[in-house]
Order: structure tokens, then sequence, then C-alpha cells
């Protein structure tokens, strides 16, 4: 991503959560600390512990905060924990021995966070991070300007190292928005929050799968479950090595493509588990054992699908060798 915070600048954190998005959050982590990132995000403790050791100069949260059954791992991990509840400050302070914390602030997505009303309870605690999350960034909505001013208010009166209310989208609504630290997580995997930040991000996730078989579909003949294509004359088809169990969901019937080198392969009929028919009339060479790639680029594939930008991340399966070039 290109410099979103202006020339003041601002500390950028990363979302490495749900594995880095489907895509390595080991990788992702050691190559975002490589760039310079300094904070790093995960959802639960069991995430923070498969990281193993963090890169020196580096630090990392957890944002679901302490539950009833997580002392015992955040009194082994270095990770500060997100409080997201007065439940969990009271925990924090009578187990957490004085360590710093983050917090979550509820300013209007009602999601994680305590309320404004409840920040008394936060006294006599280390924060590190006051936390809030957008409900709307990914369009221009009123909320967000509330949500903002909420915040202003409650930063004004909770004492903390840092400020942080932005995630990838949030970004892009101005220096404003940024205070401290944001969290950027679909940008930096390829995703596309705003219209704003088509021109500065590039592909990062790139998906192939091998040709299994080449056969001819004639004339008259189905082809996949449900017989949904019918092939008007004779086509020829690549068969390939992917299907919903490895996160190439069913969204993509008659919808996705592949492409062998600049030509484009769309897919016939319905996505199955472990399969997928191709149209390759236009790759008379492309036979069985050939690597096609499947059209990922995460926007395009989002409308062809129906599926979200994170989700077409997310699902990604673990039958993927993921390599990082």
């Amino acid at each position: 991503m290109a410099n979103p915070c202006g020339a003041g600048g601002c500390a950028r954190g990363a979302a490495i959560k749900a594995n880095a998005y489907g895509l390595g959050a080991r990788e992702a982590l050691h190559t975002l600390a490589e760039a310079g990132c300094r904070d790093f995000f995960v959802s639960i403790w069991a995430e923070a512990e498969e990281l193993g050791p963090l890169p020196e100069g580096t630090n990392l949260a957890v944002l679901h905060g302490v539950g009833p059954a997580d002392m015992e791992a955040a009194s082994r991990s270095n990770a500060r924990p997100v409080l997201n509840s007065v439940e969990q400050v009271a925990r924090w302070k009578l187990a957490g021995a004085g360590r710093p914390c983050d917090v979550m602030i509820d300013t209007g997505m009602n999601r994680l966070g305590l309320r404004p009303e409840e920040v008394g309870a936060l006294d006599g605690l280390a924060i590190d991070t006051l936390h809030s999350h957008l409900a709307c960034a990914d369009e221009d909505h009123a909320l967000n300007g509330t949500q903002l001013q909420r915040f202003r208010e409650i930063a004004g009166s909770v004492q903390a190292r840092r400020y942080s209310l932005v995630n990838s989208a949030g970004i892009y609504l101005g220096r404003d928005y940024s205070f401290d630290l944001v969290r950027p997580g679909l940008a930096l995997y390829g995703g596309i929050p705003r219209d704003e930040a088509q021109a500065e991000i590039r592909q990062v996730a790139r998906v192939e799968a091998q040709v299994v078989q080449r056969r001819t579909i004639r004339a008259g003949e189905s082809c996949g479950y449900g017989a949904t294509f019918v092939a008007e004359a004779d086509v020829e088809a690549a068969i390939l090595n992917v299907g919903y169990a490895d996160g190439y969901l069913r969204g993509f019937s008659s919808r996705g493509t592949a492409f062998a080198g600049e030509f484009a392969l769309p897919v016939l009929g319905r996505v199955s588990m472990d399969l997928i028919a191709v149209d390759c009339d236009v790759a008379p060479s492309l036979g069985e054992g050939d690597w096609v790639e499947i059209d990922y680029d995460l926007r395009t594939a989002a409308e062809a699908s129906g599926l979200s930008q994170y989700e077409l991340l997310t699902t990604l399966g673990s039958r993927f060798e993921r390599r990082w070039v």
C-alpha cells in the first residue's frame, strides 16, 4: 500500500488473523516485519501461540481479549489482550499482573467493546492502545462521522499511549480517522476496500490448479453435476484439480475463469468438491499435468461469484501449497 496517512504519517499495523486471511500467518508476519511493520493483530490466543516467537521489535495484540478460559494462555504470552467488556477489564485487573493491555470501545458497531458510559471501569489499567472499529468504512455513510466524533470524545478522556480507529477501508476516509495507528487487513492481501484504493493495490494471492484430464464434450452432451452445461457444439474441456473443498466455491459455477497464458478458459457447469471443467478450445496444447491460473483478482472474482473479497481469501483450503515469492 502507498502511505495512506499523509506527510505526518502514523504507525501501520497488520491484521494477520484467520491465518493472515488464508495466506499464511507466519509468513505474513515475517514478510511484513521485514517491510517495517511493528504492530500485529490476531483474533484468539491459539493464533498467537501458533505464530511462535515474534521478530525482534514487533508486538502482538489479541482482539478477542481474555475470556474465562484465556488467562493461562495470556499469562504465557507476550501478546496484549484487547479488552472488550467490563468483565474482561475486571479479569485483567485481577490476574494481569499490571501488564499493559489494549481496550476496544464500541462507538456504533455493536459488536465488541465497552460502551462509552463504561469507560470509568478502565481506571488503573496500563492501556497501550485504545481502539474502536468503524461499521461502514467501505461506503460513504453518516455513521462514519458519528463514530469518529464519539471516538474523539472518548480519546480525550481515556489515557492511552496510542489511539486507533480504522481498518483498510477506513484509511481512505482521510487522515482525521487515522489517529496514531491504522490496522489494515484486506488491503495487505490484495483486496480493494474502497474505489479510492484501486490504483494503489495490486493482486497478492495467485491461485493455480493442475489439469487432470483433457476431454471432448460432444455436441448435446452435458458436463458436471445437475447437467447445467450442455454443449451446443463439440467443446474441448480441461478438468482441473480444484473445487469447493479448496475454497473455490459453487458461486463460480459457469461464472469463473482460468487462464492458460493469455487465453481465458471459462468454467463449464457446476463446481464440484474437487474438480472443475473449463473450456480450453483456445489452448490446443493444454494437457494433463499442465498448470493454469485461476482468475483470483479479488474484486473481479467477487463480482463473478457473489462472494466477498474476505470470503475468497479466508476460504482458501489447506490442499493448496502456499509459496511466498
